[in-house]
């Protein structure tokens, strides 16, 4: 990647619904170039999709909660892996170096949902336990980074 793909990249993670011609204006190359490099930028998987940041609370998810997991000796971290992402309360899964290998992101619409969800994934094969911290609020999330270049 050069200097012009990483400026596309940070325009799009800044508003991904800017036009070729929109794009090509700021980075100083024609539209079908820009068209072209996006291209590339996509089927490459540098850039893996574009999404609607939706405000979780005005869909019904008002609640956030980071969840660490920590799995039992003998589990096979994939089957558990399996098993946690068909769960759709889970946002996000990270792969942690400590204590609690997966650290998830789960939203869910009451403390009731999430106690009910919070027992479903300790009932999952593979999960020894879990600890759970709620949000009280989220200040900023998915900001994206100015990226080097």
């Amino acid at each position: 990647m050069d200097a012009i793909d990483l400026r596309l990249v940070e325009l799009l993670r800044g508003n991904a619904r800017l036009s070729f011609a929109e794009l090509a204006r700021q980075v100083g190359l024609s539209a079908p170039a820009v068209h072209e490099r996006v291209g590339k930028l996509e089927s490459s998987g540098v850039v893996r999709g574009y999404r609607a940041d939706v405000d979780p609370s005005a869909v019904g998810l008002g609640v956030t909660a980071l969840i660490g997991v920590t799995e039992e000796s003998t589990a096979d971290a994939e089957d558990v892996l399996a098993e946690l992402h068909t769960m759709p309360e889970i946002e996000s899964c990270y792969f942690l170096a400590g204590a609690e290998p997966f650290l998830l992101t789960v939203r869910v619409a009451t403390i009731a949902e999430l106690e009910r969800f919070v027992l479903r994934l300790n009932r999952t094969p593979g999960v020894a336990s879990t600890r759970t911290a709620v949000a009280l609020s989220v200040k900023w999330e998915n900001r994206p980074r100015p990226l080097a270049g």
